[in-house]
């Protein structure tokens, strides 16, 4: 479980995602139920998310021409909106969680991934 965290949270950095898009599939994989699947995922999100930001911190420490209102690589007004996103939605996706069928749970999350994965490869 250590690796596969290791490895979930490298991916969704470089590719610039969030964590709860590979681990979702990992633990539904694992056998988890997926109302449980997206419930621990999203309680890792937050521990992967501090990690990505302080090493994009770290990593952007010393660049030059960065914009204004930024740490290293990260651009706080957009650090702020995400986070605020996240506070209004969660409950949203919680009350979701327990109201949808796992069936349709898993075809949504199917079909978000379909898209992230075709908007990825054509650049968007």
């Amino acid at each position: 479980m250590f690796g596969a965290g290791g490895v979930i949270g490298a991916v969704s950095a470089i590719v610039g995602i969030g964590g709860g898009t590979l681990t979702v599939p990992f633990l539904a994989w694992c056998n988890v139920a997926m109302r449980n699947a997206v419930a621990n995922s999203s309680a890792c999100g937050l521990p992967i998310a501090v990690a990505g930001a302080i090493d994009f911190v770290v990593a952007g420490w010393n660049q030059a021409a960065l914009p204004d209102w930024s740490t290293g690589y990260v651009y706080w007004p957009a650090f702020a909106g995400i986070v605020a996103a996240s506070v209004l939605f969660a409950p949203l996706g919680a009350w979701l969680a327990h109201r949808l069928p796992a069936q349709t749970l898993k075809r949504v999350f199917a079909l978000f991934l379909a898209v992230l994965g075709v908007r990825m490869l054509m650049g968007l």
